[in-house]
């Protein structure tokens, strides 16, 4: 009897009330069904529960009356994901336009072009956010909050891709010729949802290349911290790529952090380019080309020794080389900071007085004057 009852209450709210395409196969729209507003910044889910009610209704009314019964499309089913070695747990949605607004497939032959300082800085809008992790939800910028949507958004495909497609909008390189917002890229063809993900390359932070920074989307939400390279797991698998669509900086343009202008200029700027003649027993300065994330060169093995000589060297575990690392950078800063220097002047990156000061006077002198 309370079957007979509840099937009645069904069928007139079905009947008399008012009928929306809003949900999967014209579902009942009630009072109870309907949601507050998202507000803006805020993830945009998906509206499962209304296929699950919708169901549950149609189930109770087909078994009272058959000829009547509603055509209903079932819920989509949660994936589930079992990880590799101990993989990250980032299971992802597949292709799709962004979240609210029409578009088609992105073509990888017709990227939109961007600077390296901009995947950064774009990259670092979901960190700050704290980006909760969900391969079914959408952040207020259209992007899917999973590994693959949130490169989609730091490479500004306009697009949600997936691990299997954004290799196309890029290029395969080595491991030598990593730059920031580049990315390291592991898919796995036999089964996408095991083990398979794709991390934002953010720059070496050792001169051994063992380390680096990450910027990536993963359970609880968006991070970047210093990760072993390639990865935690799946080491042998992570293959790295530079998108189609990166530029050079021009001069003075910010890096990713908003300081030091042209800090992120290819390597080859700095390739061929003559340091400046010595000038009142200082070395002439080389240009900023030569202190950047991964260069590799005498210049900065030059710095290093100096720095050392002042009374720097405690940042080095091994002692300076010709390759630029976080040590270098940070003995640098510790050297501008003496001189009285602060924010973006402190940046850890020599600029032609950080030179200057730095080599002008003889032995160890934590402070040197103009």
């Amino acid at each position: 009897m309370a079957a007979r009852w509840t099937v009645g209450k069904l069928t007139n709210v079905h009947t008399r009330g008012q009928i929306t395409s809003e949900c999967e196969a014209d579902l009942m729209t009630a009072p109870v069904f309907v949601g507050r507003r998202t507000p803006p910044g805020r993830p945009v889910g998906r509206p499962a529960a209304c296929g699950l009610v919708a169901a549950a209704a149609v189930a109770l009314l087909g078994a009272a009356a058959p000829a009547a019964a509603l055509p209903v499309v079932p819920p989509a089913v949660q994936r589930t994901h079992v990880p590799a070695d101990n993989g990250p747990d980032t299971p992802q949605g597949g292709r799709s336009g962004l979240h609210g607004k029409s578009a088609g497939p992105a073509n990888p032959a017709n990227v939109p072009a961007t600077t390296r300082a901009e995947i950064i800085k774009r990259a670092k809008v979901w960190v700050t956010a704290k980006v909760p992790y969900s391969m079914s939800t959408y952040w207020s910028d259209g992007y899917r909050q999973d590994c693959s949507g949130y490169v989609s958004m730091a490479w500004n495909l306009g697009t949600n891709e997936w691990t299997g497609s954004l290799g196309s909008f890029g290029v395969k390189i080595t491991k030598e010729e990593l730059e920031p917002g580049d990315i390291l890229l592991y898919h796995n063809p036999d089964n996408p949802e095991k083990g398979s993900h794709v991390v934002i390359f953010g720059g070496w932070t050792d001169y051994t290349h063992g380390s680096y920074t990450v910027y990536e989307q993963t359970p609880p939400n968006a991070r970047s911290q210093p990760t072993p390279y390639p990865y935690w797991s799946n080491a042998d698998k992570y293959v790295p790529y530079r998108y189609k669509g990166v530029t050079p900086a021009t001069a003075g343009a910010p890096a990713a952090d908003g300081k030091g202008g042209t800090r992120f200029l290819v390597r080859s700027a700095a390739a061929g380019h003559p340091a400046r003649p010595v000038s009142h027993g200082v070395p002439g300065y080389p240009g900023r080309a030569f202190f950047l994330p991964g260069a590799e060169n005498d210049h900065v093995t030059q710095l290093g020794r100096r720095l050392v000589e002042k009374g720097f060297g405690r940042f080095y575990a091994t002692g300076p080389g010709p390759v630029w690392s976080e040590a270098d950078r940070r003995a640098v800063e510790a050297f501008q900071r003496a001189q009285g220097w602060r924010g973006g002047a402190a940046d850890g990156y020599p600029g032609p007085e950080t030179w200057r000061r730095l080599f002008l006077t003889a032995g160890p002198d934590h402070v040197t004057g103009t």
